[in-house]
């Protein structure tokens, strides 16, 4: 049995469990209250982050890598074309861009503008990582008036890496996505693996249902 430790980005690594139908148990870690008393999950990834995995004697750690994991040991599977395919480049990109180039810019930016203390909010590291986040949207903005996925024409796991970047970054600081977004988001997440990993993620829907999409 797959063990998932932690939601939040851990919320990727849930819905491609529920794309792949894999059996998992989702373990919570309450970050907030300081995983330096959580022990047991300490063992599991030192480093204190979330999410992490545990399938049989395998640690892993980072959503990407986790995600890549799950997919060459458990695969093959469409939500990750083959080499080969004309799609990959374009899956390879927007797989790794959904967190390097979108979600931890926006992090950042994050951290300041709601857990630093108001006097340092508005601080040039915020301002770059949102510039940052901005920039790299400018490519899912273009991919998206040539096709109506990351890859091309069908679903795969870039997706689930951009959609959960997306909407972080309407979550947390009410980013204002446009209308080809927006219409994307609708796309991926009307499938039955996001609505199935809603169920799962209980902090993850009751933070999406605090911020709304726009009507």
């Amino acid at each position: 049995m797959i063990t998932v430790f932690g939601e939040g980005r851990g919320f990727r690594v849930v819905w491609l469990l529920e794309e792949m139908r894999l059996p998992y148990r989702l373990r919570p870690v309450d970050m907030l209250a300081g995983v330096e008393n959580d022990p047991e999950f300490l063992a599991i990834n030192p480093a204190g982050f979330i999410p992490a995995i545990q399938d049989g004697d395998t640690i892993m750690v980072e959503s990407i890598a986790i995600m890549e994991y799950l997919m060459a040991r458990y695969g093959p599977t469409s939500l990750a074309p083959p080499p080969q395919d004309p799609a990959f480049p374009a899956y390879q990109q927007f797989l790794h861009l959904g967190e390097a180039g979108l979600a931890m810019p926006m992090f950042m930016t994050v951290v300041s503008q709601i857990l630093a203390p108001e006097a340092e909010r508005d601080n040039w590291g915020a301002r770059k990582g949102r510039a940052m986040f901005e920039g790299r949207l400018r490519l899912v903005t273009r991919q998206l008036a040539q096709a109506p996925f990351m890859a091309g024409e069908a679903f795969t796991a870039a997706d689930i890496s951009v959609t959960y970047a997306l909407e972080f970054a309407h979550r947390t600081v009410g980013y204002p996505l446009g209308e080809a977004e927006w219409a994307y988001i609708e796309r991926t997440t009307a499938r039955d693996g996001y609505k199935r990993a809603m169920e799962t993620c209980q902090a993850t829907k009751a933070w999406a249902e605090a911020n709304p999409r726009p009507a």
